[in-house]
């Protein structure tokens, strides 16, 4: 407590003016906070987000389907507590023997008092109370296995496990949309915060190697290469994102024959990717750019390829360097989403609209956008956290005194 008290002091009141501001700030907060609790609390009516809280996370989708949803979540936390345990299971020197550090004790609690509060807050039944906290302990569960089992895995194995996130992707994908047996659902009932997470790592997951094909075709010998990259992401970085989306969903249908021009949401998907390829591949090339040359000439005397050179030695490099950016457009991509409503796709912004046109919720429009606030709040922040481990993980300190 005294060293608490100490740094407080030293960071807060080391000076009388740097006491003055903490405490005009500190006042400041404080009025903020009482006034939202007052209206948290007293004035907003949250009838509308109980009433509709199924149409903000899926949309239209069919209630007879929907659990196909609830079992691709289950597979997503169980795949989500496998991935937290076996990065969890090579700790740092000084975490050796720690199953549970203090800040996954943390989290782990967090998500057990969301799992217990949220599903009542929102007035849910009983049996998607239960689900949920059956998709939470899942998750803490198979964190632990992951984290106490995972060291003793065979090494090919753990080379193989992630291979199963891009499939069960492809499984999400069925689950969502038929196929294997199982009924189609139109994109068209597709909605609310499943489209918008869907749309978002549709884009991220593709523009990525996109953006870095982009980026060595920008440094690239070849004139036509260099020249064709350099056309491609001046062109796509000039233009305003809302008009490529309306020239994807206008104009691809008369580009394409009859029949080959996909769905208004996978038009949508596609041009989110290819715009988000584009200011990616800038941001790794400012990776590439700060690797020096030098790294690139000691893999090619070692017998490398200028492939291989490149794979192995300059690009990890690069995108380490590169990683913040990264992440900061990724978060980008996700907020950019909500231009979807205007070319008419229900995603969580135009679920919204449409809740607030409905009389019965006239007026409420705070609530729901406060709500529409902390569910990206949430998204962002859980991959700007990602983001931060990683950076970590990868830095070269870090590597070293592991190593």
């Amino acid at each position: 407590m005294d060293t608490l008290l100490r740094r407080l002091r030293h960071e807060l009141f080391a000076s009388k003016v740097d006491g003055l501001i903490t405490l005009v700030l500190l006042g400041l907060i404080g009025a903020g906070g009482a006034g939202f609790l007052r209206w948290a609390l007293g004035q907003a009516q949250w009838a509308v987000v109980r009433a509709n809280s199924t149409l903000f996370a899926l949309g239209r989708y069919p209630i007879e389907q929907q659990w196909r949803l609830w079992l691709l979540t289950a597979l997503l936390a169980v795949a989500t507590g496998i991935t937290w345990g076996m990065l969890r299971s090579h700790p740092r020197p000084d975490r050796v023997g720690v199953l549970w550090p203090r800040n996954d004790r943390i989290a782990a609690v967090l998500l057990a008092l969301l799992a217990l509060g949220l599903p009542l807050a929102l007035g849910l039944s009983g049996a998607v109370q239960l689900r949920w906290w059956g998709i939470t302990a899942l998750l803490l569960l198979w964190r632990w296995l992951a984290g106490r089992f995972g060291p003793g895995l065979p090494p090919l194995l753990k080379r193989l496990l992630p291979l199963g996130l891009p499939l069960l992707y492809l499984l999400g994908m069925v689950l969502i949309h038929g196929g294997l047996g199982l009924s189609p659902v139109s994109s068209s009932e597709w909605g609310g915060l499943m489209l918008t997470l869907l749309e978002a790592s549709f884009a991220i997951l593709l523009c990525f190697p996109l953006g870095v094909l982009l980026a060595l075709g920008r440094r690239s010998e070849l004139p036509l290469l260099r020249w064709g990259s350099v056309l491609y992401i001046e062109f796509i970085r000039g233009a305003p994102l809302i008009t490529l989306l309306f020239l994807g969903q206008n104009m691809l249908g008369f580009l394409l024959p009859g029949g080959m021009a996909p769905e208004r949401v996978w038009r949508a998907a596609w041009v989110l990717t290819l715009f988000a390829a584009a200011y990616l591949a800038e941001a790794v090339r400012s990776g590439l750019a700060a690797v020096p040359r030098g790294q690139l000439e000691a893999a090619r005397s070692l017998g490398m390829s200028l492939p291989q050179a490149f794979a192995s030695v300059v690009l990890p490099q690069a995108l380490r360097v590169a990683l913040p950016s990264m992440v900061g457009q990724f978060i980008s991509l996700l907020q950019d989403t909500t231009l979807l409503s205007l070319i008419g796709l229900m995603e969580l912004l135009g679920t919204a609209r449409t809740v607030m046109a409905n009389p019965a919720f006239l007026g409420r429009n705070a609530e729901v956008y406060f709500t529409l606030a902390v569910l990206f709040w949430c998204c962002c922040a859980a991959l700007g956290l990602g983001s931060r481990a990683l950076e970590r993980r990868l830095d070269p300190a870090a590597l070293a005194r592991s190593g």
